[in-house]
């Protein structure tokens, strides 16, 4: 017997003797602490890619005319053939695996290699001065790693492994425990259940430990200590409100309407990318560098009471759009969130005499909210990165507003809207006439099918995909919290 064969003898006798409810909670255990080890990795060398990119600017302020769209280009031609399921945010891919996580690892939606990927390719596109984010790929990748953990233990892939690896994820980008189980009841509400909840809680609370063990109790944003009267507050939270959920919406349904406006440049891919690359690179040689990136660093300038010029925000969110269109992996929070601390700057022309780091936060959770429609999410996050409590009524009321606003400009959530193109993947072809007639089960189908012959079967919505009788089958009482 050689050497190969006894360790897959010894890992198979192993996992045996494990029982059912330790070995999930060994695979939940075990990819959470995965995952922030490597979410701080994936941190780590974003910032060593966005502070190259910066040296390489001041050295050849024009370069990234010719590099930026050059790199879209290749970034877009190695996805649609390494990895397709890597492009864009990776919070799409999630909420489409949650219904189908079977199809889902066929598909590669949360694989490793995926994962690997879309962390790699989500470096390169910041290091050529894409406006994008890696909090959405972490998203991703936290699924990934947990869906791997479980089949390696051999345990049952159900819905909540996708949705709790992804609030793991959102927990370790950001180091908010709270934003992580926000983000899992929030957006996928339709599948919250007790043991669920435990399963969330306990990959948020070990992803987060090692986040805290090694990287310290930061704050995203940095503590802000500015506030306002109650009444102001809530003045300025409809007035940001207003601005920032109509301006997301639109932003949203830029994202999920564009394709069909460039339609004849999408059947172009590598084309598409390289133009969206140039009106990057045009937008942030422009502005003199303020596009560059995620925006953390404008963005906490304005929040700490700064100042950014007034083109940042529209500058910002004609890089991000460009971006995100392109179809290179790279998240939208980051930039979502520099968007709206630039519209600070235009609300704050209205209240001059107010704290500009206080509207810019107001202003931020306005915008966020619009893109993303997830209102308890965005409050918990900001309130989070910026350890402010003082400010968190008129941040609901800035988030309720807001959602409010954005629904009627884009009536689908984003993440879901995308999501739909990741499940529609796995629809059935449509049945050819020829073969159709040469089967007779085919025909038999088909005359019990009201829809015809060659009707692909509607989508299954996603709040029903995620409902909780997906999430599997349900363990003893004792049993109950599934971790």
């Amino acid at each position: 017997m050689d050497s190969q064969t006894f360790r897959d003898q010894l890992q198979a006798r192993w996992r045996e003797r494990l029982g059912p409810l330790w070995k999930s909670r060994l695979a939940a255990a075990g990819g959470a602490l995965t995952l922030g080890l490597v979410a701080l990795g994936f941190a780590w060398a974003a910032d060593q890619a966005m502070r190259l990119f910066g040296a390489l600017v001041d050295r050849w302020p024009y370069a990234p005319l010719a590099l930026t769209p050059l790199a879209f280009a290749l970034l877009a031609w190695l996805t649609a053939r390494v990895a397709p399921a890597a492009r864009g945010s990776g919070i799409p891919q999630v909420l489409a695996a949650a219904g189908d996580m079977q199809g889902a690892m066929t598909r590669g939606l949360i694989t490793l290699r995926t994962a690997a990927f879309k962390i790699a390719a989500t470096v390169a596109a910041l290091a050529v001065g894409a406006s994008a984010g890696r909090e959405g790929p972490t998203v991703q990748v936290g699924a990934a790693i947990m869906a791997a953990a479980h089949r390696w233990l051999r345990v049952p892939l159900t819905s909540a492994v996708a949705i709790a690896g992804g609030a793991a994820g959102v927990s370790a980008a950001f180091n908010t425990p709270l934003a992580g189980v926000a983000f899992a009841i929030e957006e996928l509400a339709a599948a919250y259940e007790q043991r669920l909840a435990m399963l969330v809680m306990a990959a948020v609370m070990i992803s987060g430990f090692v986040s805290l063990s090694l990287a310290g109790d930061y704050v995203y944003f940095g503590v802000v200590t500015e506030t306002l009267p109650v009444l102001r507050a809530l003045l300025i939270a409809v007035v940001a409100g207003v601005v920032g959920g109509a301006l997301g919406g639109a932003f949203s349904r830029i994202l999920l309407d564009g394709p069909k406006w460039i339609r004849p440049l999408k059947a172009r891919p590598v084309s598409a990318a390289a133009v969206c690359g140039l009106i990057v690179a045009g937008v942030g040689v422009a502005s003199r560098g303020l596009t560059w990136g995620t925006g953390y660093a404008a963005a906490r300038t304005l929040v700490e009471g700064g100042h950014q010029p007034l083109l940042f925000a529209p500058a910002k969110f004609v890089a991000t759009v460009a971006t995100s269109l392109s179809g290179v992996p790279g998240g939208i929070f980051a930039p979502s969130l520099a968007v709206g601390a630039g519209l600070g700057g235009w609300i704050g022309l209205v209240f001059p005499h107010d704290s500009g780091g206080a509207v810019a936060t107001l202003c931020m959770i306005a915008y966020f909210t619009g893109v993303v429609r997830a209102p308890l999410t965005a409050v918990v996050i900001i309130s989070e990165m910026t350890a402010d409590r003082a400010m968190l009524m008129p941040l609901f009321a800035a988030a309720i507003v807001a959602d409010a606003v954005a629904k009627l400009i884009s009536p689908e959530r984003l993440y879901h809207g995308l999501a739909k193109g990741f499940v529609a993947a796995a629809a059935p072809p449509a049945t050819s006439p020829s073969n159709a007639e040469s089967s007779s089960d085919e025909a038999q189908r088909r005359s019990e099918d009201p829809a015809g012959p060659g009707v692909i079967p509607p989508v299954t919505p996603l709040h029903a995909a995620v409902s909780p009788e997906r999430l599997g089958p349900r363990v003893k009482p004792e049993d109950d919290s599934g971790i």
